[in-house]
């Protein structure tokens, strides 16, 4: 399904039955990577798995930031008229989830965050070096954007009263003292560090984030 919303034609798929849920993937990828974690939640949740602005079948991808993307979400969440919806998001979806905490208040009811950064220094040294020489000799905006931003403050990050999991791998691109202080500063949060798991292995095409968050959604 496609709508339109703050200047852009976003494409989002629906499925299930009771609460919404929203779900929000990472950099370069649509919402196909949470189609496992998507047929658990429909038994519960009605399942909003999104494509953000310049990624999948969405347009938008002359002007990307994460700003502007948490204000796509918060114009998708108000035009569907969904009623403070849970949202997880991974990675960039992350970072976007928690620029619509930050913004919008009383927006969303809960927040799931798996391997979000407030800062690109966030990010394992290798990694950033890696994504450097990538956007040196292969330039793309999207790997731009995530050397750039984003720059989310302690003080931004301790304005968010809503329920936060935050979610990370023991072998994730974030480095763990970034993801276990990003917790600290956020008053009403819980973390999981998840053994054996990268970045993402534990979420796209993957059941382990529906187990990984079960108990938090329900709480």
């Amino acid at each position: 399904m496609y709508i339109e919303v703050n200047g852009v034609r976003l494409f989002y798929k629906v499925s299930g039955n009771g609460p919404a849920i929203v779900l929000v993937h990472g950099n370069g990828e649509d919402h196909r990577i949470f189609n496992e974690t998507a047929k658990l939640l429909e038994q519960d949740y009605t399942v909003y798995a999104l494509d953000s602005r310049g990624h999948g079948k969405s347009s938008g991808g002359e002007v990307l930031g994460y700003e502007i993307m948490a204000e796509d979400v918060a114009a998708f969440i108000r035009a569907l008229k969904l009623e403070r919806p849970l949202y997880c998001g991974f990675s960039d979806g992350g970072i976007i989830g928690l620029l619509a905490a930050i913004k919008y208040t009383g927006l969303i009811s809960k927040l799931v965050i798996c391997g979000a950064n407030a800062d690109p220094k966030g990010l394992k040294g290798f990694w950033f070096l890696f994504f450097t020489l990538m956007e040196k000799f292969r330039p793309d905006p999207k790997t731009s954007m995530m050397l750039k931003e984003p720059h989310i403050t302690g003080e931004q990050l301790s304005r968010i009263s809503i329920p936060v999991l935050v979610l990370a791998g023991e072998k994730d691109v974030i480095r763990e003292d970034h993801t276990r202080d990003l917790a600290l500063k956020i008053k009403n949060s819980y973390l999981k560090i998840l053994p054996g798991e990268g970045h993402g292995t534990y979420i796209i095409h993957s059941r382990k984030l529906y187990y990984a968050m079960k108990k938090f959604l329900e709480k």
